[in-house]
């Protein structure tokens, strides 16, 4: 099963309640044990996924839930490992990740097997999919290939380490783009300037964090913002209207993922932080 999250238009947070805001736009408990979640979003028509391989093997693949022979069949997906060292099959061809590395799976996959290699410290998995009509094959990305920018600054407290993975600069793909952030030391604020990009949305997981943190995530309009608490392993959906910025209670990273029109990064509207409301 697939759950579905049909999302809200700008016009309709201004009467949603914590609970409605949660509902629409944040996913938790996305890392079962052993099992997988996927979440479809009618948001550009990505899926977010995750899973926790301890005890056995964890598979995906049937497209039943979306009408198509494989959940692949008409997409691509992007797979970060977020956890211990752990392996992912496609089709029989196996693939080793260690931390921070990603996996980008090409339009077509069948089947998709993972595994940990230690179930003392299992692989965390987290995918992103999105449609795709181009064929690209499949391509581990590790840590040391992915290109970095240094952003922010110290003075700011939002000074960071962005990794671009599954992007044309590195590794190719038909819509999707998709890379992890690192906050350096003492930083707590992530996406500064704050911004939008009208012809793309974008998803967000925040990982790395102390069960006792919480990231406060502004979303919105920016004359009329909201805010989410998000915890360790949550996932946010963040659609072309809203404005995305966070500031965190301790360490944390994120991945970030989006699709739309085009994959110029630089593609984007920033918003004056003395304009939010």
């Amino acid at each position: 099963m697939i759950e579905v999250r049909y999302g809200a238009g700008p016009e309709a947070i201004g009467g949603m309640s914590t609970e409605d805001l949660r509902s629409a736009f944040l996913i938790d408990r996305l890392f079962p044990k052993d099992d997988v979640r996927l979440v479809y979003t009618h948001t550009d028509r990505m899926i977010l996924g995750g899973a926790t391989p301890l005890d056995r093997n964890v598979t995906l693949g049937e497209g039943a839930p979306i009408g198509t022979p494989h959940l692949l069949s008409y997409r691509e997906m992007g797979i970060a490992n977020l956890g211990g060292r752990g392996r992912i099959a496609v089709d029989g061809k196996s693939f080793d990740l260690d931390n921070r590395d990603i996996l980008y799976v090409g339009r077509g996959a069948e089947r998709l097997t993972l595994s940990s290699a230690d179930p003392a410290y299992p692989a965390r998995f987290y995918m992103t999919s999105v449609p795709s009509q181009v064929d690209y094959p499949h391509r581990l990305i590790t840590r040391s290939e992915a290109k970095p920018l240094e952003l922010g600054e110290e003075r700011r407290s939002n000074k960071r380490s962005l990794r671009m993975y599954i992007h044309p600069e590195v590794a190719p793909s038909a819509l999707l783009l998709m890379g992890i952030t690192d906050l350096d030391h003492g930083s707590v604020w992530n996406t500064m300037p704050p911004h939008l990009h009208e012809r793309r949305m974008e998803a967000y997981v925040y990982f790395d964090m102390a069960p006792e943190d919480r990231v406060i995530h502004l979303m919105g309009r920016p004359d009329e913002t909201r805010h989410l608490v998000v915890a360790d392993g949550d996932a946010i959906l963040s659609p072309a209207w809203s404005i995305h910025m966070g500031a965190g209670t301790g360490p944390y990273a994120f991945v970030w993922s989006m699709t739309g029109e085009n994959q110029e990064y630089t593609d984007v509207n920033p918003v004056p932080v003395s304009t939010l409301r």
